[in-house]
């Protein structure tokens, strides 16, 4: 009697997914030039042809990468959260914490770094929605405390951009060029904010201090 072969067959989003995982970890290892679509078929235990069932340009699945693993819509809610509350405290932490969390997925930043060196046309689009984002609701944030007395009186963008700086030289060292960590996530976190708040801070006793969670 035949013996029925039960395995069931990947779904299409299955599929999808196999190809999206297989194509970021060759784009980040080789860069969008340098990967074929046949190594990307190859990687993901498929026929070529699927690949462009899937994905009809390599342009495609790089889009779809970016949609899948650029999604920081959760932690933007809680910084304005945060920042309603005047927390600035918290809202330092939160994008620090996001940025440099222990056990990233170093893809992204590879992704970001080859297509930037490429000039690929979707450079853009990666830095608009992985970085830029940050630097504004930042920015924006340093201006209001600014305003109120809190901050002292300086460019906030620059100030926004310095701090994404410290978090994203960080990021560089560990994840691309592998320097082994010396301190807790936690610990460096949390260094990196108190250093950075308290050059920003007032020192004057006649304006509101840091608020502190309770």
């Amino acid at each position: 009697m035949q013996t029925m072969d039960k395995r069931r067959r990947p779904s299409s989003q299955e599929r999808q997914a196999g190809l999206i995982a297989a194509a970021a970890s060759l784009f980040a290892a080789k860069g969008f030039n340098g990967t074929t679509t046949r190594e990307i078929a190859r990687a993901a235990g498929v026929s070529e042809a699927l690949v462009f069932k899937h994905f009809p340009t390599k342009r495609a699945l790089y889009a779809a990468i970016l949609a899948e693993k650029v999604s920081v819509d959760g932690l933007l809610g809680a910084v304005e959260e945060s920042a309603k509350k005047r927390d600035d405290h918290r809202v330092f932490m939160l994008i620090a914490g996001f940025r440099i969390r222990p056990g990233v997925d170093p893809t992204l930043l590879r992704l970001l770094l080859f297509s930037a060196l490429e000039g690929h046309e979707l450079s853009d689009i990666f830095f608009a929605k992985h970085h830029k984002v940050f630097y504004d609701h930042l920015a924006s944030y340093i201006q209001l405390r600014i305003k109120e007395g809190a901050f002292r009186d300086v460019d906030p963008l620059l100030a926004a951009r310095a701090f994404i700086g410290i978090v994203v030289h960080h990021r560089l060292l560990h994840e691309i060029f592998g320097v082994p960590m010396h301190r807790t996530h936690d610990e460096t976190v949390a260094t990196y904010v108190e250093l950075f708040l308290n050059g920003l801070i007032r020192q004057d006793g006649g304006h509101r201090r840091r608020r502190r969670p309770g």
